[in-house]
């Protein structure tokens, strides 16, 4: 297959920058690993604004590549993370790390990831892939997201399955330069495929459609887990629960992401959503000290 890369950061600098450990110092100080999906990006930074204005803390947020994530929050350079999607898109990740962690049970459930289009392509199943014409229409590339995310393996793995690895090219770039390709294709109505998931503000945005995988490379619905390292619940037994008690829908985490993507700043959206949901706030800090 061929590739095309992207600007990354390597391995070693995203694993550099969880170095610092959160469990010395300051016991009101605790990071939180992400990667830079619009839906994390949401639930992050809601889960933040909440330690931060409900229980005092001081966040620290490290945004890396899902390897890195994974990595820190075993080997303990940082604290938690709530963007564990599992059981497939983050399956080789549990597998390596599952034993120096402490999963906390899904967050949200009813996410979906695959290879999305617009409506009013009439390609409705990956096999259509085969077809001279899509292949085409689209020069042969599928446009993805950061190298070494979940769906990029799963990807990899579908055009192999379909038998499309010889011809298709999976474009590796990031979850917001997907975006802006699909959204500039979609006002031109012209033929596009990238890498999607769902919950995403695109779909609030854009009429889309997942092609359908019979194969089941992609999997079902998943759920988004939160991970937590090792000792967190002796050492920030408050932050332990509020993670631990942590829920949302994929309603709730839409409208973040399309506040965001609206024009509003990551923390105002947070805030805002944090603000106007004091039912569901309420439950996660219930017997929290």
């Amino acid at each position: 297959m061929k590739k095309k890369w992207g600007l990354a950061l390597s391995t070693v600098v995203m694993a550099a920058a969880l170095a610092g450990c959160t469990k010395s110092g300051d016991d009101k100080a605790i990071k939180l690993a992400y990667v830079a999906w619009d839906s994390e990006i949401a639930s992050t930074n809601v889960v933040k604004y909440v330690l931060e204005s409900k229980l005092n803390y001081k966040v620290e947020l490290m945004q890396v590549d899902a390897g890195p994530m994974w990595a820190g929050i075993a080997d303990g350079s940082a604290d938690a993370m709530v963007a564990a999607w599992l059981p497939t898109t983050h399956a080789s990740y549990l597998e390596k790390y599952g034993k120096d962690l402490k999963d906390l049970g899904p967050n949200l459930e009813g996410t979906k990831t695959g290879l999305v289009v617009p409506s009013y392509m009439k390609e409705k199943s990956i096999e259509d892939l085969k077809q001279d014409a899509t292949g085409t229409s689209v020069d042969h590339k599928i446009i993805g997201i950061e190298p070494g995310a979940g769906i990029m393996t799963s990807t990899e793995q579908a055009l192999k399955d379909y038998g499309l690895d010889g011809d298709w090219q999976l474009v590796e770039s990031s979850s917001a330069a997907m975006a802006q390709e699909l959204q500039k294709a979609y006002e031109a109505k012209k033929p596009i495929i990238v890498t999607g998931w769902t919950p995403h503000w695109m779909f609030a945005k854009m009429d889309l459609k997942y092609l359908a995988d019979p194969k089941g490379v992609y999997g079902g619905d998943e759920e988004i887990h939160t991970m937590a390292r090792t000792g967190l619940d002796d050492d920030m037994p408050d932050a332990y629960k509020l993670l631990d008690q942590f829920h949302w829908t994929p309603d709730d985490m839409a409208e973040v992401m399309v506040a965001i993507q609206e024009g509003k700043s990551p923390e105002d959206a947070a805030k805002a959503w944090v603000d106007g949901h004091e039912q569901e706030v309420k439950a996660w800090l219930d017997g929290v000290s």
